[in-house]
């Protein structure tokens, strides 16, 4: 169950931020606490049936939407699809990727 729980909270915060809502917006359109939905969106608690109702129609979302999470990777996942992405380019692509990291990456 944890797993699942964590799926969903990262798909409900992924859905959230792409219809531009805050934790405090979508909480209260669905009569839910902050702190609760926070909880949720972390993975620490599943919603209850009716919530994942409110949540789907707030959301503007198919029930089943709220379940798809199979692109949805863990940070160690990303780290080890890009690492055998670069250990198997060839030079050119190489140079390509590192333009584009380097553009994208903010210097301290």
């Amino acid at each position: 169950m944890a797993l699942l729980s964590k799926l969903l909270g990262m798909r409900i915060k992924e859905l959230r931020k792409l219809r531009g809502l805050t934790q405090a917006q979508l909480a209260e359109s669905i009569g839910m606490e902050t702190t609760n939905l926070c909880k949720l969106e972390n993975g620490g608690q599943l919603p209850k049936e009716e919530n994942i109702e409110k949540i789907a129609i707030i959301l503007d979302v198919e029930y089943r939407e709220l379940f798809n999470f199979g692109h949805l990777k863990s940070e160690k996942e990303l780290q080890d699809e890009l690492i055998y992405i670069i250990k198997n380019a060839p030079k050119k692509d190489l140079e390509m990727y590192y333009k584009i990291i380097t553009a994208t990456v903010e210097r301290g």
